[in-house]
């Protein structure tokens, strides 16, 4: 997935209507993409600038950087934002991806498909406690 820079700020709701997912969940991805790509970003040894297609990602990088956003910013509550605002595993994620590209407001390669966003993980595995506690620290 290509993260489209557009000046203009979006009206999540309005993305998100006709979809079972809240409008923060659509902010969350878009924002998420950001988080993955600096991610892979940072990884790269490159000293040149990236073009779009080398900061590309696909569906399974992006949901495991969506994982670590969301604990990131929501610490052991991330299981619970994600299933309020609609997500309960990784197609999830993938839904939201493709309705946003349906709109014009992510690119993605011809590889790509919703079949990158299956099962990549398991959500009570994934945000399980122990999980979580590991990730966030031991200080809880």
């Amino acid at each position: 997935m290509s993260q489209l820079t557009i000046p203009i700020p979006f009206d999540w709701t309005q993305i998100a209507t006709g979809t079972p997912y809240s409008p923060a969940a659509f902010a969350f991805v878009q924002h998420g993409l950001g988080y993955t790509s600096e991610l892979f970003a940072m990884r790269t040894t490159s000293q040149f600038e990236l073009d779009e297609f080398e900061q590309h990602v696909s569906g399974q990088q992006l949901c495991m950087g969506l994982r670590d956003f969301a604990i990131d910013r929501f610490g052991l509550l991330a299981p619970v934002v994600l299933r309020q605002w609609g997500i309960h595993r990784t197609e999830d994620f993938g839904a939201i991806v493709f309705h946003m590209v349906k709109l014009e407001l992510l690119r993605t390669s011809p590889q790509d498909s919703t079949d990158d966003f299956r099962s990549v993980f398991q959500f009570d595995d994934a945000f399980h406690h122990g999980e979580l506690v590991d990730c966030i620290g031991s200080n809880l």
